[in-house]
């Protein structure tokens, strides 16, 4: 089956990084379009990140400062983000998805993804 798990989320302080961690069994994640979500309490779902599934293109919010970055081990069948410069904002429970290849679009969108992981919780402190 299908299974996703995040982990390295924490307490941080406002400046500075985390690497999440998704970890895929009962596939590989080769061939897989991925997309990082976050949710904070009361607010919507947004996307993070997300790649393509012949990981050759990343895509991030337009609105979005880039201090986040997406990279898939297909090796070791993990999926990563990558997040700098924390800010208080950035406080949320993180998801990975992921959908299987072929004629996929709008992979910013959380209607993309068939499978999610349980997620992870990010606290930056001020």
């Amino acid at each position: 089956e299908v299974q996703l798990v995040e982990s390295g989320g924490s307490l941080v302080q406002a400046g500075g990084s985390l690497r999440l961690s998704c970890a895929a069994s009962g596939f590989s994640v080769d061939h897989y379009a991925i997309g990082w979500f976050r949710q904070a309490p009361g607010k919507q779902r947004e996307a993070v990140s997300a790649i393509n599934s012949r990981h050759d293109t990343t895509y991030y919010p337009d609105s979005f400062k880039g201090r986040f970055t997406i990279s898939v081990d297909i090796a070791e069948n993990m999926v990563y983000l990558q997040m700098n410069s924390l800010k208080p904002a950035d406080t949320a429970r993180y998801y990975c998805a992921v959908v299987r290849g072929g004629h996929t679009s709008g992979l910013l969108e959380w209607r993309a993804y068939d499978y999610w992981g349980r997620g992870t919780q990010v606290t930056v402190s001020s």
